[in-house]
């Protein structure tokens, strides 16, 4: 399955403990990554400075559903279900 453009539920709601570029602390769940475009998309995306946990994140139809929303509501339920 390809990335939905535009969604970014994956780059909002799960948290990263991982330093990312211009985020060297990683990310909180629903914080915005900074790389992140406004119209949703990874500045990252295909770069070597991609984070390894960004790169090893694969969409799935499970994830992503077939709509955004679906992606956010899982996402958010599967960081709640985590999080220690």
């Amino acid at each position: 399955m390809e990335c939905r453009p535009g969604c970014g539920a994956c780059c909002v709601v799960i948290s990263i403990s991982s330093p990312i570029p211009g985020m060297p602390e990683g990310k909180r769940a629903g914080e915005r990554c900074v790389n992140l475009t406004e119209d949703n998309l990874c500045r990252l995306f295909g770069k070597p400075e991609r984070p390894a946990v960004c790169v090893s994140l694969e969409p799935t139809h499970e994830m992503c559903g077939d709509n955004d929303d679906h992606a956010w509501r899982y996402l958010n339920t599967l960081e709640h279900a985590t999080k220690p």
